[in-house]
């Protein structure tokens, strides 16, 4: 049993033992093995489970239930923003004196004040407003027996306090939970006996990953091979930082909320080609320069993380990121500024080859799958927008489809909340950016994003209408998790309960009960159209998570076969 899995084991068992009945869950990826853990406890006739979309309604409802039974109920979120959503209801739960156990997942010490994904400060989050807070050791492997008691007496002093045994004050308490991976139980899946070994792959649990050393500047010739790679964040810093790459033919892999997408020489589909290891270990850059925050990519991730490969970072703030800790050098503007010899021209015409072939392949299995796929109405819906439009793109899939898919384009202006990307408030977000925009605007979102903020749409007596269309894939839940980890065969048991979350709204009728113009689109030949109407309206596209999970395996193939042996 890895460590992850362990610690949620241990801490569910201990919860139960020590009078909880009822739990609560809001889906989230970081706080897996304590689902997990709290769902084969509800398989197992030890509590009661419920699950809700919203953390601030997982919240309520389980003070609530607290409220109403006198007894401790916990309610765990995954890391960020979804955290903050618990603290109007621990408030509550502390002048009311109410024992409301907040399980706050979170990422491990090494990721904080890094600009990592989905990383805030959590510990201490809550204030006074606790009776008691901790921020829980990381579970490491060869510490089972202490940790184990460790964590049980933890568990037990949060539930004393919880319900004032001793104080005769009960009120909330908080349990900050960092998990590094593997978030998932491996292949032994079994009940804990002190024994696991180490990662599903049999390599040894190592607490922190060795970072990568300095390499040597002397290495990296004088405009040698140099890749951009562009996050999200103020366009400033971005364009300076383009417009050098674009003088000396450096290739730019940038994020759609980059400020920068389309100009410049944009590759179209970055991601799939970092993507094709192969193909990348023959045309890997010397140097990397990082504007903003990288966030939505596994395969760029990667190549910051590889000690090859010199990182410098250019930030006009003093707040950068460097969530793998890799970068050498972190400057105001390009170090030393322009190269006195250019760059090496025939390996920057490679990349812009590579991913020429990379969109034709994707567009080819886009425009052979049956109907209107997530996958394509992302790509379709950038294509359709008019010149000078707003795009709001909502955290999840459809911002990763997006930056995948999409051809980048110049006239478009396109934001996201990528700070720490969580998937609450995106409607009023966009509503807020349509409404100072000067134009048409447009937001495509998933079906929970726009389910997290239906009061976005709520449009009281003499406030402006905003000229928005937002539209919605549907997968009937978090449709994300089909394609990583959770979505594998062996976890079907728990898919639907705490990842999947089916909802079985119509959400045409859903929009249209809160006022807003609502369509639902099938073909693809019917969405220009559409959203050449205007706002406000919600255009509805029913999709399949399973489906589109395979269909990312199909463009992620397509995107290695156009790249094989070049």
């Amino acid at each position: 049993m890895n460590p992850s899995t362990a610690l949620a084991t241990v801490l569910v068992d201990e919860l139960i033992r020590g009078g909880v009945t009822d739990a609560v869950v809001a889906p989230g990826s970081r706080s897996a093995p304590v689902a997990l853990a709290l769902a084969a406890a509800e398989r197992a006739g030890r509590l009661a489970l419920h699950v809700r979309i919203d953390e601030r309604t997982a919240a309520f409802l389980a003070l609530g239930l607290a409220k109403a039974s006198g007894r401790p109920v916990p309610v765990l979120t995954t890391s960020g923003t979804a955290t903050a959503h618990l603290h109007a209801a621990v408030l509550e739960a502390d002048a009311s004196g109410v024992p409301l156990l907040a399980l706050t997942a979170d990422r491990p010490p090494e990721l904080r004040a890094t600009g990592a994904n989905q990383t805030i400060e959590q510990a201490g989050l809550y204030g006074r407003a606790v009776r008691f807070a901790a921020d829980v050791g990381v579970p490491e492997n060869g510490r089972e027996e202490p940790q184990n008691r460790y964590w049980r007496s933890l568990a037990a002093k949060a539930l004393a306090l919880a319900t004032g045994a001793l104080s005769g004050d009960p009120g909330p308490v908080h349990l900050n939970l960092a998990f590094r991976e593997p978030l998932l139980p491996d292949h032994s899946d079994g009940a804990l006996d002190g024994s696991w070994s180490g990662r599903p792959d049999g390599t040894p649990w190592t607490a922190v990953a060795p970072l990568p050393g300095d390499p040597d500047p002397a290495s990296v010739p004088d405009g040698g091979r140099t890749l951009v790679v562009v996050g999200d964040g103020p366009a400033g810093s971005a364009q300076r930082v383009s417009e050098c790459a674009d003088a000396f033919g450096w290739p730019v892999v940038a994020e759609p909320s980059g400020g920068v997408w389309g100009s410049h020489g944009t590759l179209r589909a970055g991601a799939l080609v970092l993507g094709a290891a192969d193909w990348l270990a023959a045309h890997r850059p010397d140097r990397v320069v990082v504007v903003g925050r990288p966030t939505l990519s596994r395969p760029v991730g990667a190549l910051l993380a590889d000690p090859a490969v010199r990182v410098e970072t250019v930030s006009a703030a003093p707040r950068w990121a460097d969530a793998g800790r890799s970068s050498v050098q972190v400057t105001r503007d390009l170090a030393g500024g322009a190269p006195a010899q250019p760059g090496d021209p025939a390996w920057s015409e490679a990349w812009q080859q590579a991913s020429g072939r990379v969109g034709a392949a994707v567009d080819a299995v886009l425009d052979a799958a049956p109907g209107l796929t997530a996958a394509r109405l992302a790509r379709d819906v950038v294509a359709a927008l008019p010149p000078g439009a707003l795009l709001v793109l909502g955290s999840s899939t459809p911002v990763r489809d997006v930056d995948r898919l999409a051809v980048p384009r110049p006239d478009v202006t396109v934001l996201a909340n990528r700070g720490v990307a969580g998937i609450d408030g995106t409607v009023s977000t966009a509503v807020g950016a349509a409404l100072v925009h000067g134009g048409p605007a447009f937001a495509l979102m998933g079906d929970l994003t726009f389910l997290h903020d239906l009061t976005g749409l709520l449009l009281g007596a003499g406030e402006r209408r905003p000229d928005l269309t937002v539209v919605v894939p549907d997968n009937d839940g978090g449709g994300i998790f089909a394609q990583l980890e959770p979505g594998q065969q062996r976890y079907a048991a728990d898919y639907d309960r705490v990842f999947g979350t089916p909802h079985g709204r119509d959400l045409v009728a859903v929009a249209q009960s809160l006022g807003w113009a609502a369509t639902a689109v099938a073909a693809p030949d019917e969405l220009p159209a559409v959203l050449a109407r205007g706002g406000p309206r919600v255009v509805v596209v029913r999709t399949d998570q399973r489906a589109e999970a395979d269909l990312a395996v199909r463009l992620r193939s397509a995107a290695d076969t156009a790249l094989a042996d070049r």
